[in-house]
């Protein structure tokens, strides 16, 4: 998969069979579309290609938005890269972009830039300054510029939007089965790990403390839970607290984010990895002592261990 940083630096060559939207998780939803889309392009001999959006539109428009993401733009690029996609065009979104009118986004973006010959686009995709063109005028715009629009189903949009609701709210509440079961994948959080204060260490459970650079970045409910990852092409599981540390630090607010490694000694720091979160074990508690919390981790390591083997 070819990666675009930006409409005015894609040059391919051949017509382009595009579809266009954020992607936010690139779920079991988006992937029956972009499934579609690829096959399309393989039967008219089109470069399967998805057209995205960085910054999140509504990050632009809408300031105090508050919107939390699934996936930085680095992991929906990775995940897209698997599905096989042929290009990923990230085009900046300002307010600039957003004023463009339909018939510029048509003809400047779709047509002149992106060489489209079909489109496949969702019945109620809007588009223009102020989204003030529908689907019908895209079909008209089509018959204009010689390009098909093929429309996604009501249906089909409605899973993709319910998918990705029951995704945001499984992940508030700390239901990481459910949220997996509709991304089709483990929801992954990816950050480089930075020097703690060595408390795990001193307690037989030395963590990674991860730090995502991306604040939009939807972080699961405080909790503890198991995990993996492909540290140096070595598949190695562990177990992760998402949370405030509240037996160790009685005066933070801030949320911390460790890994506990199993039968791992590795150095770590300043490394970026990729965790995937595969089941939630408890919620985040304070206990009376460091003694109290030792015990718990040696269980909370037994309870992850049956689970994984």
């Amino acid at each position: 998969m070819i990666t675009i940083q930006s409409i005015s630096n894609f040059d391919q060559k051949q017509p382009t069979a595009v579809t266009i939207g954020t992607f936010d998780g690139v779920h079991i939803g988006h992937k029956k579309i972009l499934e579609l889309l690829i096959n399309n392009a393989k039967v008219s001999n089109l470069t399967a290609t998805v057209l995205t959006f960085f910054p999140h539109p509504r990050m632009v428009l809408q300031q105090d938005s508050g919107i939390k993401l699934l996936n930085t733009i680095e992991e929906k690029t990775k995940i897209l890269k698997e599905i096989g996609l042929d290009c990923l065009v990230i085009h900046p979104f300002t307010r600039e972009f957003s004023r463009l009118s339909a018939t510029e986004f048509v003809r400047d973006i779709l047509v002149n830039s992106l060489k489209t010959k079909k489109i496949i686009i969702g019945y109620d995709h809007r588009f223009g300054r102020n989204r003030n063109a529908n689907i019908n005028d895209l079909i008209t715009f089509g018959n204009t510029f010689d390009f098909e629009v093929e429309e996604i189903s009501a249906q089909e949009i409605n899973d993709i939007s319910v998918s990705s609701t029951k995704i945001r709210k499984a992940l508030e509440e700390g239901n990481i089965t459910t949220a997996n079961s509709y991304l089709g994948y483990e929801y992954m959080l990816t950050g480089t790990v930075k020097r703690g204060k060595g408390l795990g260490r001193q307690l037989g459970f030395p963590t990674a403390n991860l730090y995502i650079e991306e604040d939009y970045k939807l972080i699961p409910k405080n909790g503890v839970y198991i995990v993996k990852s492909y540290i140096d092409n070595t598949l190695v599981y562990g177990m992760m607290n998402i949370g405030l540390n509240p037996t160790v630090n009685t005066n933070t607010a801030e949320k911390n984010i460790e890994i506990h490694f199993f039968d791992f000694e590795q150095d770590l720091y300043y490394q970026k990895i990729q965790i995937d979160i595969i089941e939630r074990i408890r919620d985040e508690q304070k206990f009376d002592s460091v003694t109290a919390l030792k015990v718990q981790l040696e269980k909370d390591k037994k309870t992850a261990l049956d689970l994984i083997y």
